[in-house]
């Protein structure tokens, strides 16, 4: 398993198959490209996770990554947000997808993060890192709002930025997650909920792009090798 994939991997939803290819994992986590540091720091992210209960990995990923949205791992609400100009978006990936074999199913959204990761590990390396800047800026700003809120999964998002630039300086972004105003709350949560209940006719977002759930269901197939 590449190093690319793995990351994926791992960002992605922890189904109970991950727990089934656990020795791969930590073998991949052993990637010889990362500094000494970096892969220590990985393994005992890999040993950790699959030291966890299934059920209570599930909770954290979701608390982290599926309340609100300044965490989310779909690529385009970081850009376009609910905007209609997010449509247009995802149908330019997808081709983009499929212009090199690469088949979604009908519930994956194509800027879902892991989905994109397992689709660059299939693509040549100068291509996967040309890509991974294009997205650099937001992947920073995840890692700096991940490390805000005293997560490791800060950890897999800094990797992508060092993939792409070959360093990570997160300190400005770091600052500016500092004093952002969380928006994972209860209270903030209903707040956007009943704000975006009252959009109607030209203004309700497009149905194409605003799913129940920001959590597409792609892990079972990343885990294969």
């Amino acid at each position: 398993m590449s190093l690319l994939k793995l990351v994926g991997v791992l960002l992605d939803y922890p189904q109970d198959a991950l727990w089934e290819h656990g020795e791969e994992l930590l073998a991949a986590a052993e990637a010889p490209r990362l500094s000494k540091a970096r892969r220590a720091q990985l393994v005992a992210f890999v040993r950790e996770l699959l030291e966890t209960d299934p059920l209570e990995a599930q909770e954290r990923w979701l608390l982290l990554f599926d309340r609100g949205r300044s965490m989310s791992l779909l690529l385009f609400e970081h850009i376009h947000g609910e905007s209609r100009d997010r449509g247009q978006a995802m149908v330019d990936l997808i081709s983009a997808y499929r212009k090199n074999g690469f088949e979604l199913s009908a519930r994956e959204l194509p800027d879902y993060l892991p989905l994109l990761l397992e689709y660059l590990n299939q693509r040549p390396a100068e291509e996967a890192r040309d890509w991974l800047k294009h997205v650099s800026h937001i992947v920073g700003l995840l890692a700096a709002r991940a490390g805000e809120r005293g997560s490791p999964y800060a950890l897999l998002l800094e990797l992508l930025v060092e993939l792409a630039d070959g360093k990570v300086d997160l300190a400005p972004l770091r600052k500016r997650a500092s004093e952002e105003p969380r928006d994972d709350t209860i209270e903030e949560m209903d707040r956007l909920w009943e704000e975006e209940a009252v959009r109607f006719g030209a203004d309700a977002p497009s149905e194409d792009c605003a799913p129940p759930t920001r959590r597409p269901a792609t892990a079972q197939r990343q885990v294969q090798p």
